[in-house]
């Protein structure tokens, strides 16, 4: 039986604007439906420009010269637009605040769907599940602003949620986290796991990593397959 992958990517290289060397370089991929796929790299690497190529920011923000195919679910990204896109891939970044403009959680989940044009009873439907899987219910009605860091980052992937994608990317969305807030949003990643989404983990931290099934390391534009148990092996590569 064939085995239906969320992503492929076949020898993808990007490099932005006036750069000589590509941020990607050559890169291969296929990550599976339904997996915690995880890659690790110091700030620089590569990491966020390889989701920006998965959620269609690149080429449909960010331009550069890229070479090769990223296909979603079978559908290629270069030569899809972001609405088309966003419909399987969802994305959150380190900084939450960038992503809340809402008066309340609830506008702020029902942006995403009311621009989809969606029903008010479906629009519900989706605040309710969102805020549900995130853990969230209780903060309805509060100013996102109001919201400590994590609970501020779980608002922004309810509102990615509600968008109902197959695929939801985290860039560094722990980076800035205490323990508490870290351990909420692993919570929520292996409850959207049990759904059937596929993750995409982007960390420069190993210890984001727990919940991962698989974890690559990314340096210069390259990636690297590891064993997250030997923390020994990453540091040589990170000193490498």
């Amino acid at each position: 039986m064939h085995k239906m992958h969320a992503v492929e990517i076949r020898n993808l290289s990007f490099k932005y604007g006036q750069n000589d060397n590509n941020i990607i370089d050559d890169v291969s991929l296929l990550i599976n439906k339904g997996e915690i796929f995880s890659v690790l790299g110091l700030s620089g690497c590569g990491k966020s420009t390889l989701c920006y190529c998965i959620s269609g920011i690149i080429p449909n923000v960010y331009e550069g010269h890229l070479e090769g195919d990223v296909l979603v679910f079978n559908m290629p990204v270069s030569g899809s637009n972001l609405p088309a896109i966003s419909r399987h891939v969802g994305i959150i970044f380190q900084d939450s605040d960038s992503q809340l403009f809402s008066p309340t959680v609830e506008d702020e989940i029902a942006f995403g769907p009311e621009n989809l044009c969606l029903e008010r009873v479906e629009i519900g439907k989706r605040i309710d599940k969102s805020l549900k899987i995130t853990g969230m219910e209780r903060y309805r009605y509060e100013h996102p602003k109001n919201l400590s860091g994590g609970e501020k980052q779980l608002v922004a992937i309810a509102s990615v949620l509600a968008l109902e994608p197959e695929i939801i990317v985290f860039d560094e969305s722990l980076s800035c986290l205490d323990a508490e807030s870290k351990g909420r949003i692993k919570s929520t990643i292996l409850n959207l796991k049990n759904e059937g989404k596929t993750i995409i983990m982007v960390e420069h931290d190993i210890d984001n990593l727990d919940v991962s099934d698989r974890v690559f390391f990314m340096k210069k534009g390259k990636l690297i397959q590891i064993d997250k148990s030997t923390a020994g092996d990453i540091f040589v590569l990170y000193k490498s």
